[in-house]
């Protein structure tokens, strides 16, 4: 991947991670859910002790974007907090991750992203 095009691709995690913080502080959700939560996607690494596929699965639900912006707004319009504070989590931690080239896996291999490789692989 080119570096202007990676470059771009940071800056626009880095913003949407500071948009989901700033509405989570805007709807005045308490900062402990955030920090209790933000981490919880990787989690999905725990199936990779299962299978690389059920890892894969696993991985990619939690740290999909379109899945945790559609139920955040769902809690947001059903005023169901603990949705909206879990997909607000979710959603920064997805951003966080593809700040640093982090993206949705292939069941090949993990360290195969939508983003191109990443680790030691990448070259």
């Amino acid at each position: 991947m080119k570096a202007t095009m990676k470059k771009q691709l940071q800056l626009e995690g880095a913003g949407l991670f500071l948009l989901f913080i700033l509405t989570y502080i805007h709807l005045e959700y308490e900062l402990k859910w955030f920090f209790l939560l933000f981490f919880m996607p990787d989690l999905s690494f725990l199936f990779y002790a299962w299978s690389r596929t059920a890892g894969t699965i696993a991985y990619n639900f939690l740290h999909h974007q379109g899945i945790f912006a559609i139920l955040g707004i769902i809690g947001f319009w059903a005023s169901y907090d603990p949705l909206t504070i879990i997909s607000l989590s979710f959603l920064a931690h997805s951003a966080f991750d593809r700040i640093f080239g982090y993206g949705l896996k292939y069941t090949d291999s993990f360290h195969h992203t939508h983003l191109g490789r990443i680790g030691k692989s990448r070259n």
